[in-house]
């Protein structure tokens, strides 16, 4: 399945080039929000400090990870959101975008396109809380293209969910109505805040996905070295993410997804993050690493050895809910043996 910028990880590679994700990463946030503008804390990181890391420090950082959400929705797939424009004006700009397609492009060109339109299409219907329209997208692709439509729509979807972490389904089928859904249960649907916004999801799967992969810990220094190369810093207003230290620090550890706390017996003091109790709750290392080889255009067991380590968390789980349902059986049955009348009450 095509992507913007398709990097299969490979077991015994040791670094990602953290230029190649912001590159990635910047692309994508352009297009989606175009209109809406060595102590363990290192305070050139924690203050926002817009520099990426040195080749030394990005190797160190990066060895062994993922290039998050690096599949990207192209600049051409530039997205407004202009609340003065009707929906009627909206789904006839994005048809006439696809219509405007030259007749010279090949199939495969003139599919990618489609879907780019398309893409625009469902993030706008997401930022607008709308239905999402079966027959608007016909009119966007074209009704000559409607055996078409439903791969278009994998493929715009599959982008959408490698990015932003939110899944397409079917809302209602009598008229074909679709939205997007958060992975996680994050407050209205991934924005966390009220208002137009776009899901925060995909930016806390890959925080997971970070704490998981350093040994179910990450600390705060590492973590926005990994940020920053996703031109994500603390203290600077982000055009997806608002404040992001506001968001991380105070939104998500308040949520309970992360948790973030003083690291035993530093001096001075050093401070990490954790998965919280509602990341346990709603999510697993599997459903991680499945969101990452996503991202990646691979498959979970190519993330070894955290792909092991998922597994065992898999089989406690089941262990465990075999022991629940064991214990609600037996006592289930402990009160159908009282209620049951004896020889001596009858």
């Amino acid at each position: 399945m095509p992507r913007g910028h398709k990097t299969i990880p490979h077991a015994h590679e040791k670094c990602i080039q953290g230029h190649n994700v912001s590159t990635s990463h910047k692309t994508l946030q352009a297009a989606a929000v175009v209109e809406e503008k060595s102590p363990c804390c290192s305070s050139s990181v924690l203050k926002g400090n817009p520099q990426v890391p040195s080749a030394t420090e990005t190797s160190s950082t990066s060895q062994n990870l993922w290039r998050a959400s690096s599949t990207t929705i192209t600049s051409s797939s530039v997205f407004h959101t202009r609340s003065d424009i009707d929906d009627e004006s909206q789904v006839e700009e994005h048809a006439r975008s696809s219509n405007a397609i030259s007749s010279a492009n090949s199939w495969s060109e003139i599919l990618t396109m489609k879907v780019e339109v398309v893409e625009q299409y469902l993030l706008r219907k997401y930022k607008m809380q709308q239905p999402i329209l079966k027959e608007e997208m016909l009119k966007i692709v074209g009704k000559n293209n409607r055996d078409e439509l439903d791969d278009i729509l994998q493929k715009a979807s599959d982008r959408i969910e490698a990015v932003f972490a939110v899944n397409l389904k079917e809302v209602d089928s009598s008229n074909d109505t679709y939205e997007l859904v958060s992975k996680l249960n994050l407050p209205n649907n991934g924005r966390v805040n009220t208002g137009r916004e776009l899901p925060k999801t995909g930016l806390l799967m890959n925080i997971l996905g970070l704490i998981f992969m350093k040994g179910n810990h990450a600390s705060e220094e590492k973590m926005w070295e990994f940020l920053n190369m996703l031109e994500v810093y603390a203290g600077k207003e982000h055009h997806i993410y608002g404040e992001p230290r506001k968001l991380i620090h105070t939104d998500l550890v308040q949520l309970q997804y992360l948790e973030y706390r003083q690291v035993p017996d530093s001096d001075p003091a050093c401070y990490e993050f954790l998965w919280g109790p509602r990341a346990h709750a709603e999510t697993s290392k599997m459903q991680v690493l499945e969101f990452l080889a996503k991202v990646n255009d691979t498959v979970p067991s190519a993330f070894s050895p955290w792909y092991e380590e998922a597994l065992q968390d898999q089989e406690r789980a089941r262990a465990i809910e075999a022991v629940r349902a064991g214990t609600g059986a037996t006592a289930r049955h402990g009160i159908t043996a009282l209620a049951s009348p004896t020889p001596s009450d009858v």
